[in-house]
């Protein structure tokens, strides 16, 4: 991660929503929106919010329809976070308006560098970024793709301000979907199991607050113990599994219940949503329209379940 000594040019986030707004925050408690940021948003209670953070222009572009053009002429590094769909229309508008040498970086799932290029020109300096949710911690990890246009310098400079808020994975275009899959949609899949982790502490006869404390703090020590740990997760699990114990019967059972496939299936389904997306297709279909094909895993006969053995603790 870069430290809180690195300098920043002046810095427009259009759209400071669900990730926008996290690079956004990310950004202030590293000490890096000292430099200028100015953060778009459409409504005007949400501006009021932004305002608060140290170092933040907020503009709210129900009181200030020019919010995005004036935001960009001020600014050498522009972070588009709007809705794919509005991509397009938004490229259009702030075209004129920007400085000349400005890097445009897209956090938008789905939308192409041609997209960008074809909206700004061939010679802006454009890149597509997957960032993540868990930037608002400094925890983040970012997929970084380069347009044509863009310099060895200007990649560098992107990098740096996304190292503010965690690790940065470069790679070419054609895997960054792929990326969004696993890294970008990434943290819903960890919250997902926190709550079904939680449902089955409620029912093994805890109440919700002890249910939902012993399932985050478990989660939160075992990323914790793997992130301070210099061995693979399929090493940390053995350890944590004796032979013939309640732990590897449990494992046992998710084993059984094909994990491997579904979460395949669950970021195959991500990555065809994306080209989707990168084909101009905004509307997403119903999800009961969609064949998901490992949506109903096969059941685990109920004495193949874990349970409980006295005197033994895994």
């Amino acid at each position: 991660m870069t430290d809180a000594t690195t300098s920043l040019p002046p810095i427009a986030i259009l759209g400071a929503g669900s990730m926008g707004g996290a690079i956004l925050r990310g950004l202030v408690a590293a000490g890096l929106a000292d430099g200028g940021v100015t953060a778009t948003n459409r409504s005007i209670a949400k501006a009021a919010e932004l305002a608060e953070l140290d170092g933040v222009t907020s503009v709210a572009l129900e009181a200030n329809p020019r919010g995005n053009t004036e935001a960009v002429a001020q600014a050498d590094i522009v972070l588009v976070g709007v809705k794919p769909a509005m991509v397009p229309d938004l490229l259009d508008e702030i075209a004129p308006h920007l400085r000349r040498g400005a890097i445009v970086v897209s956090l938008a799932a789905g939308v192409t560098l041609a997209t960008f290029a074809r909206h700004l020109g061939d010679e802006v300096a454009t890149l597509r970024s997957m960032p993540n949710t868990p930037s608002l911690v400094g925890k983040g990890v970012t997929g970084l793709a380069a347009g044509p246009a863009a310099s060895a310098d200007d990649v560098a400079l992107v990098r740096a301000l996304f190292e503010t808020v965690g690790a940065v994975l470069e790679v070419p275009e054609s895997q960054i979907d792929a990326l969004s899959t696993i890294s970008g949609s990434g943290p819903a899949y960890v919250f997902l199991l926190v709550e079904e982790f939680t449902k089955a502490a409620v029912r093994m006869g805890f109440d919700d607050d002890q249910a939902r404390l012993l399932a985050e703090q478990t989660f939160i020590g075992a990323t914790t113990l793997m992130d301070a740990s210099d061995v693979d997760p399929a090493e940390l699990r053995r350890r944590v599994t004796s032979p013939k114990g309640t732990t590897e019967r449990a494992v046992a059972v998710l084993q059984a219940a094909h994990l491997d496939d579904t979460f395949t299936a669950g970021a195959e389904a991500a990555l065809a949503r994306a080209k989707e997306l990168a084909a101009g297709s905004w509307h997403a279909p119903a999800l009961h329209g969609i064949d998901l094909v490992l949506a109903r895993p096969r059941a685990v006969p109920l004495r193949h379940r874990a349970t409980a053995r006295g005197g033994d603790d895994r």
